[in-house]
């Protein structure tokens, strides 16, 4: 996901008790317990060459900036594949001021998966781009193709939903699935790097505009999921998820469960058993709202992000379809545990 996510503010710290030290220690008490955890059930194999596929044609339009082309024809490209894969799609356009004064025409996608169940799993993911580059040493002001920042996300979203509407009644998991997308997320104020600029929002969260308007107008309406996973930043080779501190304070069962899973199936090289830093992403908003939400984030356990954050290195030339492959087949295999 073209990432909003950062390290969160020291006002943003203070109110919603994000920030602390990882306690950077690798526990293998809990890599331990994995191993003793029940057996896993049988979850359908989770398609990393289709993924992919995904994840290169979003790139293919180019950044999928608000307010352009790019932005408008994935999107609809988007809402078509959820609808080829059977799922029920409501989106929810909505105009949002971004730092420096531009209105960002925007909406967000919900797709449903089994929208009878009563009990339900929230997929969080965002869809655009970073219009900036301002990490970038020769590139600042250059769009990002936004490939693990955004693109990776949904491709793993869609080839779960894929997936899920290939599977008859019998194999069918025992719970609804919401692929929720949410737009505008990483046009925020980065004072690190752009401090020539005038942040014109003031004390209001720049980042994660999508995910913000989505948990006061939630779709659907009185939305209460057993719990949701954001997926932020999920395709770039030798990706490292922490277990971020906001998502152990208001779902460290959720947190369990997931890298349990992972480690099960073999990818606790990417889940790693270390407590990581807290961060400010969509998952702030989603908890603010009443879902439980984790975050599952490239984010390295010393407390930087991967090289090429926000950066035009963010191309299709770091996806890795084993990552991909960790990723879409820990959140199938946690889905039918249910």
């Amino acid at each position: 996901m073209n990432l909003l996510s950062r390290l969160a503010p020291a006002a943003m710290v203070a109110l919603l008790l994000l920030t602390a030290c990882p306690s950077k220690k690798e526990t293998t008490e809990a890599e331990t317990s994995a191993a003793s955890q029940p057996t896993l059930p049988k979850a359908p194999d989770f398609n990393s060459d289709s993924a992919y596929a995904y994840t290169a044609k979003q790139v293919a339009f180019g950044p999928r900036v608000p307010n352009t082309k790019a932005h408008v024809q994935t999107g609809d490209w988007i809402i078509g594949k959820f609808k080829e894969a059977g799922l029920t799609v409501k989106e929810q356009p909505f105009e949002a001021m971004a730092f420096d004064g531009k209105m960002l025409k925007s909406r967000n996608i919900i797709a449903q998966y089994m929208p009878q169940a009563p009990r339900r799993i929230a997929i969080f993911t965002h869809w655009d781009t970073r219009p900036f580059a301002d990490k970038d040493k020769e590139h600042k002001n250059q769009p990002l193709d936004g490939a693990s920042d955004g693109a990776s996300g949904v491709g793993i979203a869609l080839e779960m939903a894929r997936i899920l509407s290939l599977q008859k009644d019998a194999a069918a998991p025992g719970v609804g699935v919401d692929f929720i997308l949410f737009d505008s997320e990483d046009y925020g104020y980065d004072g690190s790097t752009q401090g020539e600029k005038k942040n014109l929002l003031g004390q209001q969260e720049s980042w994660c505009l999508g995910s913000q308007y989505w948990a006061k107008n939630m779709v659907p309406a009185n939305y209460k999921p057993n719990y949701g996973i954001l997926l932020d930043m999920v395709g770039a080779k030798n990706a490292k998820f922490t277990r971020e501190q906001l998502s152990r304070e208001k779902a460290p069962d959720v947190v369990e469960k997931v890298w349990n899973n992972a480690a099960q199936l073999g990818f606790s090289d990417y889940f790693l058993f270390t407590d990581g830093y807290g961060l400010t992403d969509d998952h702030v908003f989603t908890n603010q709202a009443g879902v439980r939400t984790i975050d599952v984030i490239d984010f390295l356990p010393n407390g930087e992000f991967q090289p090429y954050h926000h950066t035009t290195q963010d191309n299709m030339s770091i996806i890795d379809k084993r990552t991909l492959k960790a990723v879409g087949q820990t959140l199938l295999t946690t889905i039918y545990a249910e």
